[in-house]
């Protein structure tokens, strides 16, 4: 009879060990479920409106940032000429001096590379002609060499596209394809 109790109180003891499983998935469960309500309902009452209007429009912002850079994307590299190195005697202030400098272009696009090389003997003689009507004084300060590139950039461009006079006899520069003028070399001696 020993035998035959035991099994009675293991099946006894069997089904409390299974409720208190079940009871506390129960509890866990609904423990769980009131904690992520109550998140959510302080998110609501804490102004997560305010976070969601902030990230749309941050995404509105984003939108026109993403079609500026597919229209960098779809515009060309910019394109650079370099030069052949010009080299010309200076207006004499203490001796005789010269200027050798090297040049570099930068075109608004690589069609303007063309124009650019089948006027380049006329091109070549206006900057010549610049360069050497200028003083070594005048070059030396960084202003200077800033404002020789600007007339340089201008020159070129009015070779490739010669200045109008309008009725009272103003030269009136139109705008060329050269964007910049670059020193790769600037020696004077």
């Amino acid at each position: 009879m020993a035998k035959d109790a035991k099994p009675a109180e293991e099946g006894a003891d069997g089904a409390p060990k299974k409720s208190k499983k079940l009871l506390i998935i129960i509890v866990a469960f609904f423990l769980l479920l009131l904690i992520g309500g109550g998140g959510a309902a302080y998110l609501l009452m804490s102004g997560g409106h305010d976070e969601l209007d902030e990230e749309e429009a941050a995404e509105e912002n984003v939108k026109p940032n993403k079609k500026a850079n597919k229209k960098k994307e779809k515009s060309a590299p910019p394109v650079f000429v370099n030069l052949d190195p010009f080299t010309v005697n200076l207006v004499p202030e203490v001796g005789d001096q010269y200027l050798q400098v090297a040049l570099s272009v930068e075109l608004e696009d690589p069609t303007a590379q063309e124009s650019l090389t089948v006027l380049m003997p006329r091109i070549r003689n206006n900057v010549t002609l610049l360069l050497s009507s200028r003083k070594a004084s005048e070059l030396l300060p960084k202003e200077g060499k800033e404002k020789l590139a600007s007339e340089i950039m201008q020159e070129i461009n009015d070779a490739i596209n010669p200045p109008v006079t309008n009725k009272q006899g103003v030269k009136q520069h139109s705008e060329g394809p050269i964007v910049s003028v670059l020193f790769t070399s600037f020696i004077i001696q």
